[in-house]
């Protein structure tokens, strides 16, 4: 996809609800450049959590042209579940819907389970849901708000590694979405960006205590993509702006950032890749 076609600006718009409805976004986010893969992933089992759309949706479709079974976990976004299935079935692959909230363990489990009865393997786990609610002050975040942050963004990740990782061999590999707020930090997202950096943490401790076994734990951490969390995290006139204050000036399209997910998931390209985080962020420097 060339980036002269990706927009600078969007239109102001807002949605009640998180983490976001896709159907509801204008313009649509761009997920799939139409094309096709190398069969890469052939023959691989993956789970996606928040693939229904935005990053998820991306990764689940490159996923699907490389050849992967898909596992899509959302909460409610049935909708846009149905249109990323649909979207994978174009490239061949049948993708498994699982509405369940992985902010509670058991669900975490649950996925596994199901995993397991329908593909009887896996092979790569995509640590990707997530929620964030905008605040000015950190006395205006409600406990409660806190709490669901960190069940959605960071305890997620760490039931659904748990879990999972009985089941993961050699050559297997999980990748965790981190964010470029957890080493800039961001003032109107504190919990969210405390939960981002969390991750890190846990991607580099969780790639040294698994890495004798072969399996490779690592992160990307984007930087402004349009999501339907961003409608659902900000007012219009914020919307409208999001995205412009990157050196490349405009936010990410999903399809921009799925191929890092996908470099490293493939054993071929980044076999001495483990505990480590790439950076697709429009140019913005991190140095950590």
């Amino acid at each position: 996809m060339e980036t002269q076609q990706m927009p600078k600006e969007m239109p102001p718009q807002h949605q009640d609800q998180q983490p976001g409805i896709e159907q509801q976004m204008n313009p649509r986010p761009i997920y799939d450049d139409e094309q096709p893969g190398y069969g890469r992933l052939k023959d691989k089992v993956a789970i996606i959590t928040g693939g229904d759309s935005g990053i998820g949706r991306a990764v689940a479709i490159a996923y699907a042209k490389e050849g992967a079974e898909i596992v899509i976990v959302y909460l409610n976004e049935h909708q846009d579940a149905e249109e990323t299935k649909k979207a994978c079935a174009k490239y061949g692959k049948q993708a498994l819907l699982l509405p369940l909230d992985v902010s509670k363990e058991e669900n975490c489990k649950r996925i596994v389970d199901e995993t397991m009865n329908s593909f009887g393997k896996i092979d790569i786990v995509i640590n990707n849901a997530a929620i964030q609610f905008k605040h000015t002050s950190v006395e205006d975040i409600p406990s409660e708000e806190w709490e669901q942050t960190f069940r959605t963004n960071i305890f997620a990740q760490f039931y659904l590694t748990k879990y999972a990782m009985p089941h993961l061999k050699e050559g297997s590999s999980i990748i965790n979405t981190a964010s470029v707020n957890a080493y800039k930090g961001n003032q109107e997202l504190m919990d969210y960006s405390a939960t981002k950096g969390a991750i890190v943490a846990f991607t580099r401790s969780v790639a040294q205590a698994v890495a004798k076994k072969g399996i490779r734990v690592n992160a990307v951490a984007p930087g402004p993509v349009w999501t339907p969390l961003i409608p659902a995290s900000f007012p219009d006139e914020e919307v409208k702006e999001f995205g412009k204050d990157v050196p490349l000036g405009r936010a990410a399209q999903p399809v921009e950032i799925a191929p890092s997910y996908v470099f490293l998931a493939v054993n071929r390209e980044s076999s001495y890749f483990t505990g480590q985080v790439l950076h697709p962020n429009g140019g913005s420097i991190v140095n950590a």
